[in-house]
């Protein structure tokens, strides 16, 4: 039987691009099990509020049909798309090790799967790995890629997810983020209920400031134990690292910040320096607010992510910075 020759069309070679996107350096970079990986739903990298919508009031046919019917039709950018577009932006500062990875984790079904890919090759992002699960709760293959963090615009499923003990956040509407050509990764986090437990903040619910502020003088040697997301700033912290050996990459400007913008204030600080140091973990910046509004700082900042357990500091700050939800801890029960 002789070979049939099949001609591709623009977008058939596209998706074939994505399937088999070997590039030089591949087989030198790290295994995904060293990678720092994150899952992302479609809906927290794109913006589909009409789609999700169709979702919602005309039901899963609806949904699919439209998905088919506009399958050429580029979404636009989502409020994680800032903090995803420069995170993969690490690859091509180190090729060789390519220490990132992200994953699409989708209730999407695989047709209307397409229309994400061909999204993602039009945004040149080097996403090639997707899970679409035809409905069904995509966190719990977390573990089967080995990710530190799933973002998902799904609140309760953010909520199930992180009550599983999987490191998720709920990514929140951002109004006006800004996506700016730079291509530094800034990232701000949230402390107590975030990157370490609630005990500290158990203390204030119990007993208020001043049962805080005594128990973590008592306890500012003791090192708190990991949140949610220190696994995340762990990979992060490594990354730095790594970039601090090979500072020449990156033309003398940090490819990647680290703020910690917390309510703490002093002398409750100790503890928290004690938990970094612990850990060999160097922030970039420390805001210590003593309850300054966190939008202010966020706003000169202007990281393109901001992790924290409150809602209360999240909602006015989501106006300009792209904010997640860690639904973690006594302050969301």
């Amino acid at each position: 039987m002789g070979l049939i020759c099949h001609k591709f069309s623009r977008q058939e070679f596209k998706r074939l691009r994505i399937i088999l996107a070997i590039k030089p350096g591949d087989f030198m970079a790290f295994p995904i099990e060293d990678k720092l990986v994150v899952g992302i739903t479609s809906t927290a990298l794109f913006d589909l509020t009409a789609e999700h919508e169709i979702f919602l009031t005309k039901g899963l046919d609806a949904f699919r049909t439209y998905q088919m019917q506009n399958c050429a039709k580029i979404p636009p950018m989502g409020s994680a798309f800032p903090f995803i577009k420069r995170l993969l932006h690490l690859n091509k500062l180190f090729p060789d090790e390519k220490p990132v990875e992200v994953v699409f984790l989708s209730r999407n079904d695989p047709e209307a799967g397409l229309r994400i890919m061909d999204a993602v090759s039009f945004y040149d992002l080097d996403i090639t790995r997707a899970f679409f699960l035809s409905g069904k709760a995509p966190y719990p293959y977390m573990a089967a890629v080995n990710a530190c963090l799933y973002l998902s615009t799904n609140k309760e499923e953010v909520k199930d997810a992180i009550n599983g003990g999987f490191p998720a956040g709920h990514v929140l509407p951002c109004t006006s983020f800004d996506d700016t050509n730079d291509t530094q990764l800034r990232l701000a986090f949230d402390f107590d209920g975030v990157l370490v437990d609630d005990e500290a903040e158990t203390k204030y619910a119990d007993g208020g400031l001043p049962l805080f502020q005594y128990h973590e003088v008592e306890n500012k040697d003791k090192p708190l134990n990991g949140g949610p997301l220190m696994p995340l700033l762990q990979r992060i912290s490594a990354i730095q690292k790594m970039e601090a050996i090979n500072s020449n990459r990156t033309n003398g400007e940090k490819a990647v910040r680290v703020s910690i913008v917390t309510a703490r204030n002093a002398p409750a600080h100790e503890r928290l320096i004690t938990t970094m140091k612990h850990l060999g973990i160097e922030p970039d910046e420390l805001f210590l607010t003593g309850g300054i509004e966190k939008k202010n700082i966020l706003d000169v900042m202007k990281p393109q992510i901001f992790f924290d357990d409150q809602l209360g500091h999240l909602k006015p700050a989501s106006a300009n910075t792209p904010c997640v939800h860690i639904p973690f801890g006594i302050r969301n029960k």
